[in-house]
């Protein structure tokens, strides 16, 4: 059974930054692409940035420049650290992991994360 636990969020001010941290658990497959979604209040569910079993990096345009995604794929987790935030990144994140073999995918019950003065 595929678990993933998420931590970090919260209320934070324009112009700081977050952290968001994913460990998956039961994840017995070796390919596979880990990533961060996020939904705001009347929005679809949209990728912010994802991390390969490879060590590969993606960013979409609006967090690029302005976030860095680690990955560990011993313990099967992610790290997002996203700066310079905005109103609009206001949110609920949410861990996804999908098996590139089967497409199968997984995700987190989400974090949210307010940006706010």
């Amino acid at each position: 059974q595929v678990q993933l636990m998420e931590s970090g969020g919260g209320l934070v001010q324009p112009g700081s930054s977050v952290g968001l941290f994913c460990a998956a658990s039961g994840v017995e497959f070796k390919s596979y692409v880990m990533s961060w979604f996020r939904q705001a209040p009347g929005k679809g569910r949209e990728l912010v940035a994802s991390f390969t079993d490879k060590g590969t990096p993606g960013y979409q345009d609006f967090v690029r420049g302005r976030a860095i995604i680690l990955g560990d794929n011993v313990r099967k987790a992610v790290h997002l650290q996203m700066t310079s935030l905005k109103p609009e990144d206001t949110a609920v994140y949410y861990c996804h992991i999908r098996n590139l073999h089967t497409g199968y995918e997984y995700w987190g019950q989400g974090t949210q994360v307010t940006v706010s003065s």
